[in-house]
């Protein structure tokens, strides 16, 4: 016969399994939070709010998009490493969460996060940048612009979203591309930081992912001098590739929405999911065609895969850069 205290326990789990089963099957019963690192105005916002507004009709839960801003996205990637793994805080990201803890490693110090931290959930695109100059430069190619860079080596400003970041790295593979130019580095706290600092003639350019830069390329107030993609982009078919000039750079901002790392199957399966219609929404569609971020999107395991990819190349790049205080 089965003992007392077993057939307790049996009972109780027997018992439990049917709430938790429910308990599962009832995600989300509140709102949801995707934590966005860096300040409004750059990609990963731009595509964040209209994605957060589709999450919204396939989960009939409020899906708020917050910005939580500093350390070149490292201190909202880290509250997300560290959330409650229950699927309420989810974090939406570019490379840097590829790149940061490398650049901890190069330092000597402890990562405040890894990658191993997080449970990817989707990518949704995948964005060649746009070398963009202030309007008021002289520079109407990348020949120009890199044969002055040469003459002045140091006195010519770019800005980005912040050191080691998504849009610092690439310009760190042109400069090297381009024979180890140097240029004077002004970090910012977000896209949006880095292009005003630019059309405020504070800097001189900036390596933009298109979205952002477009609406000031066609305004007139900055100019394009090429894109990062192999080939030339349909949204500015006259803006000539890196590559097509004699610069051997392919490089890519991908947007990817994470959760944290225990968070139970059931509940990132549930996310998966709900990103794979959101993302078919046309009114998200037509938003990012706004941006000129053109829809990429990748299922989680698909995901994982080009992530682990793409994180090891850039790792050979951080480590490439060097010490960047140094610089």
């Amino acid at each position: 016969m089965m003992r007392p205290v077993v057939r307790t326990v049996v009972v109780a789990a027997l018992l439990l399994a049917p709430n938790l089963a429910v308990a599962q099957e009832s995600f989300p019963s509140r709102p949801i939070t995707v934590v966005n690192p860096y300040p409004p105005g750059g990609q990963a916002d731009l595509s964040g709010r209209p994605l957060a507004a589709a999450l919204e009709k396939v989960l009939k839960q409020p899906v708020v998009l917050a910005n939580k801003v500093g350390a070149a996205g490292a201190v909202g990637m880290q509250t997300v490493a560290v959330a409650k793994p229950d699927g309420y805080t989810i974090l939406i990201t570019v490379p840097s969460l590829s790149t940061l803890p490398e650049v901890d490693k190069l330092f000597g110090r402890t990562p405040v996060f890894t990658r191993d931290q997080f449970t990817p959930i989707a990518r949704i695109s995948a964005d060649p940048c746009m070398v963009a100059v202030n309007a008021e430069r002289p520079w109407k190619s990348m020949k120009e612009l890199v044969d002055d860079a040469k003459r002045r080596p140091g006195e010519i400003t770019f800005a980005s979203a912040g050191i080691y970041g998504a849009t610092h790295v690439p310009v760190e593979m042109i400069l090297s591309a381009a024979g180890g130019l140097k240029m004077r580095h002004l970090p910012t706290a977000g896209g949006g930081p880095a292009a005003t600092a630019v059309l405020g003639g504070h800097a001189d350019l900036l390596c933009s992912t298109i979205g952002p830069a477009a609406p000031h390329v066609k305004a007139g107030k900055l100019r394009a001098l090429a894109v990062t993609s192999a080939t030339r982009q349909a949204y500015f078919p006259d803006v000539p590739s890196l590559k097509e000039q004699g610069y051997d750079v392919d490089y890519y901002v991908w947007i990817g929405l994470f959760a944290p790392r225990a968070t139970p199957a059931p509940i990132v399966k549930a996310l998966r999911d709900a990103v794979r219609q959101a993302v078919d929404d046309p009114t998200f569609k037509t938003a990012l065609e706004k941006v000129q971020a053109p829809l990429a999107y990748q299922d989680a395991d698909e995901f994982k895969t080009w992530w682990d990819a793409d994180a090891a190349r850039l790792a050979e790049v951080i480590k490439r850069i060097g010490r960047a205080e140094s610089k």
